[in-house]
C-alpha cells in the first residue's frame, strides 16, 4: 500500500498515480536487490541479518508475512508493524494493538527508512520493505520478489521445507501470478481509485471477468496451479481476504461478493485455515486501515460494522 510520495527526499501527500483518463497506474518499486543463498548478489541469506517492515492492512505486505510464517523464518527475520491508520506523514510506528515499533532504526515514520537508504529518494513510500541491518539499507520493496527470496534462498535457515515454488510448476506459477496481478491484485485499486466512469467500468469489468475465470479453474482443482499450494495462491489470497470487507463497498467492486462464488469462497477459507496463515490476518487493521486512511474515498472515516464472515467455517476443498 502507498502512504505518500517523496520527491528529492521531500515528503508529498498527493496521489500522483493517475493518468489524464482517470486510470490508476501504480508506480514501479525501486529497491530491487536480491538476497541469495551463496551471497553472490552481495546480500547473503543469513539468520538475524534482515528485518521486515509491514502493515497488516496491506495485501502486498501480508504476502511477505505469510511466506515468513510458512517457511518458519520468524526467528531468522525480524519484523516491525506500522499503525494501520496513516498519519499526515504516512505510515507511522506506534504502540497500538497489533503493531510492533521499529527496534532496528528506531524510526517514527516509514519515510525515515527510505531516507536512510537514499536521502534524495523520489518515489512512493510503501510496505513491505526488507532491510539489511549489516549494510544499513533497503534490499527490496517489491513483495513478489521478497516472497520468492524467502521461499528459495533461505534453505537451511528456514525451519520448514515447504516448497511453494516447486521446479515442475515454476513456469505455471509465474504465469499465474502475472495473470492475477493487474486484473485482480491491482484491479481492485484500479476500480477504487478511478476518477472517471470509463476508467472505473473498464477496471471493474476486467476484475470480475478474471474472478469468474478463476472460479471456473477452481471447480476442477484445489489450488490455482493444481492440487498443491504455491506462491500464486498466496498472491490471490490476500486480495480475496479483503474483498467483501473492503473492496466490495469501499472500492465499488460490487458486482458480486466472494461469498457469492462457491469455489472462490471455499478456496479462501481453505487457505485461511492452512497452518501459519491465519496468524497473519487482522481484519480490524484491514478495515480501519482502508476506511479511515483513505479520506479521498471515505471523507467521514466511518468504518462499517460488517460484513459478518466466518473464515473458519468448514470448506469443501479437500474433495480434490
Amino acid at each position: 500500500m502507498t502512504s505518500g510520495t517523496m520527491v528529492d527526499g521531500k515528503w508529498k501527500t498527493e496521489l500522483i498515480e493517475r493518468d489524464e483518463s482517470g486510470k490508476f497506474n501504480p508506480m514501479a518499486t525501486q529497491f530491487r536487490d536480491r538476497i541469495t543463498a551463496d551471497g553472490s548478489s552481495g546480500f547473503k541469506a543469513e539468520a538475524g541479518r534482515y528485518h521486515l517492515y509491514v502493515c497488516l492492512a496491506c495485501p502486498w505486505a501480508q504476502r511477505t508475512l505469510i511466506l515468513r510464517s510458512l517457511k518458519g523464518l520468524e526467528e531468522a527475520i525480524g519484523v516491525s508493524i506500522v499503525d494501520p491508520i496513516m498519519s499526515d506523514q504516512g505510515w507511522a510506528f506506534s504502540h497500538a494493538l497489533g503493531t510492533i515499533p521499529d527496534s532496528v532504526n528506531h524510526a517514527q515514520y516509514m519515510q525515515e527508512i527510505y531516507l536512510k537508504a537514499n536521502p534524495k529518494y523520489s518515489g512512493r513510500i510503501t510496505v513491505p520493505v526488507l532491510w539489511d541491518k549489516q549494510k544499513g539499507t533497503i534490499v527490496n520493496n517489491e513483495s513478489r520478489e521478497i516472497i520468492r527470496m524467502f521461499d528459495t534462498e533461505f534453505i537451511g535457515i528456514a525451519k520448514s521445507n515447504l516448497d511453494l515454488y516447486p521446479l515442475a510448476l515454476r513456469a505455471k506459477i509465474d504465469e499465474t501470478i502475472d495473470a492475477i496481478y493487474m486484473s485482480i491484485n491491482v484491479g481492485v485499486y484500479r476500480s477504487g481509485f478511478a476518477t472517471t466512469q470509463k476508467a472505473y467500468e473498464e477496471a471493474v469489468t476486467e476484475l470480475f471477468e478474471n474472478l469468474d475465470r478463476w472460479e471456473s479453474v477452481l471447480s476442477v482443482q484445489r489450488y490455482l496451479c493444481g492440487n498443491q499450494l504455491t506462491e500464486a495462491d498466496v498472491c490471490l489470497f490476500v486480495t480475496l481476504l479483503r474483498f467483501d470487507s473492503v473492496y466490495y463497498g469501499h472500492f465499488k467492486c460490487n458486482l458480486r461478493r466472494i461469498v457469492d462464488y462457491p469455489n472462490l469462497w471455499n478456496y479462501l477459507r481453505d487457505i485461511y485455515q492452512y497452518p501459519g496463515i491465519q496468524e497473519t490476518c487482522n481484519l480490524d487493521h484491514i478495515k480501519r486501515g482502508y476506511h479511515i486512511s483513505m479520506t479521498q474515498i471515505n471523507p467521514n472515516r466511518i468504518v462499517p460494522k460488517g460484513p459478518i464472515l466466518n473464515f473458519e467455517e468448514r470448506h469443501d476443498r479437500d474433495r480434490f
